[in-house]
C-alpha cells in the first residue's frame, strides 16, 4: 500500500467488497483518499480474491470484524472524514444502520452518503406489498432524517437494478437467462413477470457508483444534505432489453412474460422478497423510486462517464459468464445447470435489486430480436 501526498482525507466504507462499495473504493483510492474499509473476512468466503485486490490499493485499509461489534462501529468512523454506508440484510439491518450513522455522527463525520431504497408501502400506499429487503433500508433513513440529519449532513443514494443481475447462472431468478438450442436459431430466453413496456431504472454498480458517489462527496452537503439522488442511468423495458443485447452480442434474445420455476435453492426469508418484488413490478407496475424522484437525469449529470446496459453487454457480460463457468462466447455446448448447492448468495445483489419469483400469469409476450427484425 503505497501513500499518496495531497490526501483528501479519510473516507469510511462498510461491506467492502459489494459491488457498490466496491467501486467506490477503487475510484477514492485513484484520486487520494485515505479508505478505512470494513468486510467481515479478507481471508474467507467467495469474494477473497477482490479483498487482496482492495488491500492491494493505494492508502486501503481494510477492517475486518462484525458490524455488529460494537467495538468494530465505534473505531470505524475515529479521525475519519466522510462516509458512504451500504448496509444488508446480514444481521440485524435496522440495528446496525442506526448503530453506524450514531458512531459517524459523534465521530463529527461532515458528509454522510447512505444508499438506501424504497420502502413502497410507506411511500406509495398500503394496497402494495411490502419488500422486507428494502424496507429496512428505508427505516435506517428515516431514522437518520429524524434524529441526526440536523447535526450528520447525510445525502441518500438510491441504487437502480444492477446491468449485471442478468445471467445464465441460476442465482437471480428473475434475471437468469435461458441459452436457447442452437437449431433454434441459439442466443438467449429471458422469462420474467413484466410487462414489455414496463420501464425499469438500471445502474452499472461496478462502473458507476464510485464516480458518482466521490462527484456527490466533491459537490459536498452545501449541495447535497438531505437530497435523495437516484443512482440509475437509464430506464428500460424487456423489449429494449432484448433489443440491446441482440445488437452488443450479436446473438437473438427473446422475451417471454410467464410465471417462472425457480431453479435455484433460495435462502431462508428470501423467498418472502422474491414474492412481493415479483407482485410489486409484474402486477402492480409500481414506481421504482420514492414520490418525487425522477430518473436517468440527475445521475447522468453527476457523471457522465456511465456504461450503459448495451456497453455492458457487449464488454463485460461475456467475462462475467466465463468467470461462473460458462463457455457459450467461445461457440460450446454447455451443462443444463452450474450452481453448486453449497455456492454462497451475494446478500447486496438480492437485497438491492428486484427478484423474483413463480406467479401464476399465463398471459405470455414473446419478443424476439434478430438483427433488426422483431418476431
Amino acid at each position: 500500500m503505497t501513500a499518496i501526498p495531497g490526501s483528501r482525507g479519510t473516507l469510511v466504507v462498510i461491506n467492502s467488497t459489494g459491488r457498490q462499495t466496491s467501486s467506490v473504493i477503487r475510484v477514492a483510492s485513484a484520486i487520494g483518499y485515505r479508505v478505512r474499509a470494513q468486510l467481515r473476512s479478507a481471508t474467507k468466503g467467495p469474494k477473497v480474491a477482490l479483498a487482496q485486490e482492495l488491500a492491494s490499493l493505494q492508502n486501503v485499509e481494510l477492517v475486518e470484524g462484525s458490524l455488529s461489534d460494537p467495538n468494530i462501529v465505534n473505531n470505524l468512523f475515529k479521525g475519519a472524514d466522510v462516509a458512504f454506508i451500504n448496509t444488508t440484510f446480514w444481521g440485524d439491518e435496522v440495528a446496525i444502520g442506526m448503530s453506524l450513522a450514531k458512531a459517524a455522527k459523534e465521530a463529527g463525520i461532515k458528509h454522510y452518503i447512505y444508499s438506501s431504497l424504497t420502502d413502497h408501502k410507506k411511500c406509495w400506499g398500503n394496497h402494495l406489498p411490502h419488500l422486507p429487503y428494502w424496507a429496512t433500508k428505508h427505516q435506517v433513513e428515516e431514522y437518520i432524517r429524524s434524529e441526526l440529519l440536523k447535526d450528520m449532513p447525510t445525502t441518500f443514494v438510491y441504487a437502480g437494478i444492477y446491468n449485471n443481475n442478468f445471467s445464465t447462472f441460476h442465482h437471480l431468478p428473475l434475471w437468469e437467462l435461458q441459452l436457447a438450442d442452437e437449431k433454434d436459431g441459439g442466443g438467449f430466453v429471458w422469462t420474467a413477470p413484466f410487462d414489455e413496456d414496463y420501464k425499469m431504472p438500471f445502474l452499472d454498480a461496478e462502473h458507476d457508483t464510485g464516480p458518482a458517489v466521490i462527484q456527490i462527496l466533491k459537490d459536498g452537503p452545501q449541495k447535497w444534505n438531505g437530497a435523495r439522488i437516484p443512482l440509475a442511468f437509464e430506464y428500460l423495458n424487456p423489449r429494449e432489453i432484448a433489443a440491446v443485447f441482440t445488437k452488443a452480442l450479436n446473438r437473438p434474445f427473446t422475451y417471454k412474460k410467464a410465471g417462472l420455476e425457480i431453479k435455484a435453492k433460495l435462502p431462508d426469508g428470501y423467498m418472502t422478497q422474491v414474492l412481493a418484488i415479483a407482485e410489486l413490478f409484474g402486477t402492480h407496475r409500481a414506481d421504482y423510486f420514492p414520490p418525487g424522484m425522477t430518473a436517468p437525469g440527475p445521475a447522468r449529470k453527476i457523471w457522465r462517464g456511465w456504461r450503459g446496459l448495451e456497453e455492458y453487454a457487449r464488454e463485460v457480460f461475456p467475462i462475467e459468464e466465463a468467470h461462473n463457468g460458462r463457455t457459450w462466447m467461445y461457440g460450446d455446448e454447455e451443462d443444463e445447470d452450474i450452481m453448486d448447492d453449497d455456492e454462497e448468495f451475494d446478500e447486496e445483489e438480492m437485497a438491492g435489486s428486484p427478484e423474483n419469483t413463480v406467479i401464476g400469469d399465463e398471459d405470455t409476450a414473446i419478443y424476439s430480436y434478430i438483427g433488426d427484425q422483431k418476431h
